[in-house]
């Protein structure tokens, strides 16, 4: 909530410093706003994306051959476990020099910008959910649960690491942030965001 209160402000405040420049006739003030690199690091850096889901996973030491000791080893020496857990993940950039630049000229606004990737993935514990479902001759090992939770960590938070639609995602909304800052000078200029992976984009220099 805080971030989205600091957004919205830090949006009007452009505005404001739009109309201040429009009305004492110059355009000096709103060049700089335009170009102001510590703003738009910022705006950039708080428009990040949540999102929300569930990973799950399961474990077996059967596998279904389909031959006729299967139920027999289920029913003695079966130990699968499923696992849920609901899980938050943020993307956004980190913004340094070599992959940021904002250029400006009569009639364009150019903001390069790294490519978004995965800022933080948390597994919301006290959501979790598990069955298990054991043979005869087992007993019950919590060991178990916890090898499963740090497997499905590791694969899930992999999974989210390379999700194009969430990193796609990402861009959209950064792209969306930008033009609402950028509104008031979009009946001059034209507003292109670029991304590092965008056509693969030479390195910045």
């Amino acid at each position: 909530m805080k971030k989205i209160i600091y957004l919205v402000a830090l949006l009007l405040a452009v505005v404001l410093i739009f109309l201040l420049g429009k009305h004492f006739g110059t355009t000096h003030i709103s060049q700089e706003v335009i170009s102001n690199s510590t703003i738009i690091k910022e705006i950039a850096e708080l428009s990040s994306l949540d999102v929300q889901g569930s990973a799950s996973i399961k474990r077996s030491n059967i596998e279904n051959n389909g031959d006729w000791t299967d139920n027999l080893k289920k029913a003695f020496l079966e130990n699968t476990v499923w696992v849920t857990i609901p899980y938050e993940a943020k993307y956004g950039v980190n913004i340094d020099g070599k992959m940021f630049k904002v250029e400006l000229s009569a009639k364009k606004i150019i903001i390069r910008l790294p490519t978004p990737h995965l800022l933080s993935y948390e597994l919301k514990m006290d959501g979790m959910e598990t069955s298990n479902r054991k043979g005869w001759l087992l007993f019950q090992n919590d060991e178990t649960y916890t090898e499963v939770q740090k497997t499905l960590y590791k694969t899930s938070r992999g999974q989210l690491e390379n999700n194009p639609v969430y990193i796609q995602q990402s861009k959209d909304k950064i792209r969306k942030v930008m033009e609402q800052y950028y509104a008031p000078f979009l009946k001059d200029h034209t507003l292109e965001v670029q991304f590092n992976d965008d056509n693969k984009l030479p390195a910045l220099q």
